[in-house]
This record gives structure tokens, C-alpha cells and sequence, in this order.
């Protein structure tokens, strides 16, 4: 039986995610670890420490050999860089709107708008 390290809570028409902390994932892969060098296979260490044998090789690849401290860093960094990358685009958008316009048309409006 495989455990889903993901509980989804229905709320209206979306859905919300309860996922596990990186200080847990790095708990549960350390101790999955422990299992697999005492010759445990990799689908029944996963299934002990109740992960899915879908996302122990992803946190694997995400957090093999992070610290706590560095995993919830490396969190907190792609939650910012995401941020970023959408104001980014935003501003994109703002100034292709601008170009688009163009600079005489805003002029001749605003004389427009003066009464000019």
C-alpha cells in the first residue's frame, strides 16, 4: 500500500493542498535512508515512512544532502523568484501596452484633454 504525502481538502469548487514541511521531508527521507541501508527495497522504505513511491524520488532529487535550515531557504527563494517573475511579466505587458500607444498619441490626447 502506498501512502500520498499530500492530503487534499475539498473547500467550495477548489481544492486545498496540506503538504509536508521541508523539515519533515528531510526527516522522512533521512529515515527512509536508514531502512534501504539496512537492505530494505526503496517501495517499502518509502511506504514506512508514509511517502509515495511517486514522491521519494522527486524530494530524493530536490533535497538529498540539504540541511533543514537550507531546504526552507531554498523554499523560501523559489517562492520569491516566482514573485519576481510574475511582476516581471507584468511590466513586460505595462510597457508593450506603452509602446503600442505610442508617445504621440498620449501627447495629443492630453492636448485634448487641456482644451489645446
Amino acid at each position: 500500500m502506498s501512502y500520498c504525502s499530500t492530503v487534499v481538502f475539498r473547500k467550495g469548487r477548489g481544492t486545498v493542498r496540506k503538504s509536508s514541511t521541508p523539515k519533515q521531508i528531510i526527516r522522512k527521507l533521512r529515515a527512509s535512508e536508514v531502512h534501504l541501508v539496512a537492505g530494505m527495497p526503496q517501495a517499502q522504505a518509502a511506504n514506512r515512512e508514509k511517502i509515495s513511491v511517486h514522491s521519494y524520488p522527486r524530494w530524493r532529487k530536490e533535497y538529498d544532502g540539504l540541511k533543514a535550515d537550507q531546504a526552507k531557504r531554498l523554499k523560501d527563494m523559489e517562492k520569491k523568484n516566482a514573485r519576481l517573475k510574475k511582476l516581471m511579466a507584468e511590466l513586460s505587458l505595462d510597457k508593450a501596452m506603452l509602446k503600442e500607444v505610442g508617445p504621440g498619441k498620449l501627447l495629443s490626447l492630453r492636448e485634448e484633454a487641456c482644451g489645446g
